[in-house]
C-alpha cells in the first residue's frame, strides 16, 4: 500500500560529494526544485547509492524527501520533471482473517520461516516453530568448533539453525524484487536492532556480527506474542487425510516422536534439506528439478578491489571495501556470474554432510577484512544432472562435494587454486601475496579435481571476459577456493495460486527451500506471502 507523505517532494538523482554537509544538501535541492535555499524547511536524504563510473569523480546518487514554504504540489506539477514527484510512503497492512481452527506449524527457521511465524504471531495465530538446528546462540558455538576444529554437527551448521544460511553471511539485503513486503522486512530487522543505514542504502546489509542479535531479538518478539519455537527439533513425517494436512510428527531434542495435530503447515526448509526432500518425493509431494549454479570462490586482495572500482577514491574514508557484480554469457548460452560478494571478508566452510565440501563467504558489517570474496558461478541445469530423478540435481551437488573433500585430504579442508595456475590449467603448489581465508583450511590444488570440466572451462572464459570490466579480476595469485554447490535450492515444491502444494490442501512451501527465493530478503518477503495466503484460507 502507498500513500502520499504528507507535505513531502522526493527529489532523486541527486549527485553529492562523498563528504557532503547539509547545506550542500540543500543547494542541490534549491537548484532542482529552481526555488530558493529559504523556502526549503527540511530536506532528508531516503536513498543513497556509491556511483563509480567515472574514477575520476566517484560521488553519492542519493534521492531526498523536501518540505518546502509552499503548496507542493503546484510546484511538481510546474516542473514537470520525472525525478520530482510527491514522496509516497510504503506502508505494510497485517493481513486480516478469522482466528485459525488450529495453531499454525512454521517447519525451518531462517528468513521464510522467520517472517512467516513473525506475521503469524503479530495476526495473534501464535505459531508454533520447529527447528532442526540450534538457537542463534548455541549454533555460532557450534559452527565456530567446525571452522576451527573441522568437528561437524549434522544438524546444526552453517546451513541449519536460527536465521538458517544468512546468519552466517554477509548480511546482504539487496533483491532482484519490488514488493511493498520489501519495506517491511527491513523495519523489522531495524526494530529488532540491524544497522537504521539499511533502510537508506541502495545495497543495504547487516553483516554477520549483527545478524545473531537481530534473529535472536526477532524469536522473542514471535514468542512475546504466543508464538512457540523449538530448536533441536526435526519434522520427521507429516499426516495427510483426503489430501489435507491433519499432523506433524516431529523428534524432539531427546529423541522422542511426538505428533502435532494441525491444518497448515509452512515448510520452510532452506535449500541444503536433502532429506526433508527424499521424504516429500516418498510422500507423492510433486517436485521437480530446479536449474542452480556452481563453481567456487574467488578471493583477491580488498585493496585490489578498491582501488580497481575507486580509482583515486579508494582510501576515502567516506567508502567501504568495494562491491562487483560480473558476468559473461557463453556462445552456448550458459551464464557465467558472480554472486554473494563479500566486501572484506572471508570464505567459509559451510558443509552440512559428511565427507563432502562446501564454501560460502561472509563479511562483517564494518567489511574490513584482509580479502574480498564472491562466489564465481556457472549456472547448471537439469539436463546437465545425468538423470531424470527429481533429485538428480541434489546427487549433481553431493558429487562435486565429496570429489572436494577427497583431493583436498579428508578433514573437511577445501581445494585452491592460484588463478594463474587455474587459468593455466596447472595445479597450486604454493600461494602468492592473497592468502586463504577459507576456514577449516585449504590445500593446494586444482579445482578440476571436484568441478565438471564444462564449469571450469565456463569459469576460464568467464576470469578473462571479466577482467575487461574489472581491472585485475584475474590477477595472478588471487584465488579460487572449491566447491560452491549450495547456491539456490535444486528443486522446486510445486505450489498453486494460493500458495499451497498443488497436491496437498495446507502445506505452503516457502523460500529458498522450495525453489521460490534467492537471498535474505525475497525469503523472508515470501514468508510473508505464505503467511497471508495461510490466514486468507484458514
Amino acid at each position: 500500500m502507498y500513500k502520499d507523505k504528507i507535505n513531502m517532494i522526493r527529489v532523486s538523482d541527486l549527485h553529492l560529494d562523498l563528504n557532503f554537509s547539509s547545506s550542500d544538501l540543500l543547494a542541490k535541492v534549491s537548484k532542482k526544485l529552481r526555488i530558493s535555499i529559504d523556502l526549503i524547511s527540511e530536506a532528508v536524504i531516503v536513498k543513497k547509492s556509491i556511483d563509480a563510473r567515472n574514477k575520476s569523480y566517484v560521488n553519492l546518487t542519493c534521492s531526498a524527501d523536501v518540505k518546502i514554504k509552499g503548496d507542493e504540489r503546484k510546484l511538481v506539477g510546474k516542473l514537470k520533471n520525472s525525478k520530482i514527484q510527491i514522496a509516497k510512503s510504503i506502508v505494510y497492512g497485517l493481513p486480516i482473517g478469522k482466528k485459525l481452527d488450529s495453531r499454525p506449524i512454521v517447519v525451518g527457521f531462517g528468513p521464510a520461516g522467520m517472517f512467516a511465524a513473525l506475521i503469524l504471531a503479530q495476526c495473534g495465530q501464535k505459531p508454533i516453530v520447529i527447528e532442526r538446528g540450534e538457537s542463534v546462540e548455541k549454533r555460532a558455538k557450534t559452527v565456530d568448533s567446525f571452522w576451527n576444529n573441522a568437528k561437524l554437527n549434522l544438524s546444526s551448521n552453517v546451513q541449519f539453525g536460527e536465521g538458517g544460511a544468512g546468519t552466517f553471511s554477509d548480511g546482504k539485503l539487496t533483491t532482484g524484487t519490488n514488493d511493498i513486503r520489501i519495506k517491511k522486512v527491513l523495519d523489522e530487522f531495524v526494530k529488532a536492532g540491524a544497522p537504521e543505514e539499511i533502510l537508506v542504502d541502495a545495497k543495504p546489509h547487516i553483516g554477520t556480527d549483527n545478524l545473531p542479535k537481530v534473529v535472536k531479538t526477532i524469536r522473542e518478539t514471535i514468542i512475546s506474542l504466543g508464538g512457540e519455537v523449538f530448536f533441536e527439533t526435526q519434522l520427521m513425517d507429516f499426516s495427510i487425510k483426503e489430501n489435507k494436512i491433519c499432523a506433524v510428527e516431529i523428534k524432539k531434542p531427546n529423541s522422542s516422536i511426538e505428533q502435532i495435530e494441525c491444518n497448515s503447515v509452512i515448510l520452510a526448509i532452506g535449500h541444503s534439506a536433502r532429506d526433508t526432500f527424499e521424504q516429500l518425493k516418498n510422500k507423492g509431494v510433486p517436485m521437480q528439478p530446479k536449474a542452480f549454479s556452481v563453481g567456487a570462490r574467488i578471493e583477491h586482495s580488498a585493496k585490489l578491489i578498491n582501488s580497481a572500482q575507486y580509482g583515486n577514491f579508494a582510501n576515502s574514508q567516506h567508502l567501504g571495501a568495494a562491491e562487483y557484480k560480473l558476468s559473461h554469457r557463453l556462445k552456448n548460452g550458459r551464464g557465467v556470474y558472480t554472486f554473494c560478494m563479500c566486501p572484506g571478508g572471508y570464505v567459509t566452510g559451510a558443509a552440512s554432510e559428511e565427507g563432502g565440501v562446501v564454501t560460502n563467504g561472509m563479511s562483517k558489517f564494518a567489511r574490513d577484512a584482509e580479502n574480498s570474496n564472491a562466489a564465481l558461478l556457472v549456472g547448471v541445469e537439469p539436463k546437465d544432472f545425468g538423470s531424470d530423478d527429481v533429485l538428480a540435481g541434489v546427487e549433481f551437488q553431493r558429487i562435486i562435494e565429496q570429489k572436494a573433500f577427497e583431493c583436498a585430504g579428508g578433514d573437511y579442508s577445501a581445494p585452491a587454486q592460484r588463478v594463474e595456475d587455474f587459468l593455466l590449467n596447472q595445479k597450486t603448489t604454493k600461494f602468492g601475496d592473497v592468502k586463504p581465508t577459507y576456514m577449516p583450511g585449504v590445500v593446494p590444488a586444482q579445482i578440476d579435481c571436484c568441478l565438471p570440466n564444462f564449469v571450469t572451462e565456463a569459469m576460464r572464459e568467464g576470469i578473462v571476459n571479466m577482467n575487461r570490466y574489472l581491472k585485475s579480476f584475474n590477477f595472478p595469485d588471487a584465488l579460487l577456493t572449491a566447491p560452491e554447490t549450495r547456491s539456490s535450492s535444486p528443486v522446486r515444491i510445486m505450489r498453486g495460486e494460493n500458495l499451497q502444494s498443488v497436491k496437498i490442501f495446507g502445506l505452503y512451501p516457502c523460500g529458498e527451500g522450495a525453489g521460490y527465493a534467492g537471498g535474505i530478503v525475497s525469503a523472508a518477503v515470501d514468508g510473508i506471502k505464505c503467511a497471508e495466503k495461510l490466514i486468507e484460507h484458514g
